[in-house]
């Protein structure tokens, strides 16, 4: 394990914007405005100063390469934001109030079993049990003497039963985990095949062969992954909310179809429609 610094220079890159927009679960603001979280086998701290993003870890991995895989630094996003700006005054807006976001390419293996634990959830319990199960059976890495824990490997969960899942307070999403663990430690679904595989609709057909995993929780996996298939568009609570106030307009809100959402989606944001998602999201129900 080793310490490591690096900062870089880029304009698209808000810390509360990148982490709190609900694509994540790992990171926390400390009391100096910076956020802590753990990538793979590192801990590390980002910060703003000026201009420029701060990075400081403790771990295995190079920080310069970890950091630019994971925050995706090599995609233009004042290129997207002003594309998706030009759409209307809808998305100028969130885009103007999301503007530091950008998406992650977070592991595939913990973005399925966290979005599963997501399922029908509220973020602080969701974050509470991906810790408990982090320190269950991850590994310890001890930064400025704090102790944190890496998210265990398929090999590391597949040790725990369904019943020590229940004890983290998992509830009903504990069978889901220990199947899904399962089917991806035996290879039933072989999440390096699935990295390399070009086509949407197989990638998301697999997904949704893995107990707990439904329409919604494959398409964050799709866009919030390593998979990063911008085209995906998760539909939840506040997306079905937004999408009705600004272009569906149906009075009974409940009523409206996810095929009538993701059909407006594509076509007004095609090939962007899951960075469109989050922008809209966070502006709706962050303001």
């Amino acid at each position: 394990m080793k310490e490591q610094k690096y900062e870089v220079e880029i304009t698209t890159f808000g810390l509360k914007d990148i982490f709190e927009c609900g694509q994540c679960f790992r990171w926390n603001q400390e009391a100096n405005g910076s956020y802590t979280g753990i990538v793979k086998n590192n801990v590390i701290n980002v910060k703003e100063k000026e201009n420029k993003i701060l990075f400081h870890s403790k771990g295995e991995d190079n920080l310069d390469e970890l950091v630019t895989d994971y925050f995706d630094l090599g995609r233009d996003y004042e290129k997207i934001k002003q594309t998706l700006a030009k759409i209307d005054d809808h998305m100028r807006q969130s885009v103007s109030y999301g503007s530091g976001i950008r998406l992650l390419n977070q592991d595939l293996w913990e973005t399925i079993i966290s979005f599963i634990i997501s399922a029908n959830n509220n973020i602080p319990r969701i974050k509470g049990i991906i810790e408990r199960m982090a320190k269950a059976y991850g590994k310890e890495i001890v930064l400025k003497k704090k102790s944190y824990y890496t998210f265990p490997t398929t090999q590391e969960l597949a040790k725990a039963s369904v019943e020590d899942l229940r004890k983290l307070g998992l509830g009903f999403r504990d069978s889901r985990v220990y199947e899904t663990t399962k089917m991806i430690k035996n290879k039933v679904v072989d999440l390096e095949k699935l990295q390399k595989e070009k086509d949407f609709v197989s990638v998301r057909n697999t997904l949704l062969t893995l107990p707990g995993v439904g329409p919604k929780v494959a398409d964050c996996i799709l866009l919030f992954s390593s998979l990063k298939r911008l085209e995906a568009f998760p539909i939840d609570v506040w997306v079905r909310r937004v999408m009705n106030e600004l272009y569906i307009k149906n009075p009974q809100e409940n009523k409206v179809k996810k095929a009538e959402i993701e059909k407006i989606a594509y076509e007004k944001f095609g090939s962007l429609a899951g960075i469109a998602q989050q922008y809209l999201f966070y502006w709706k129900r962050e303001a």
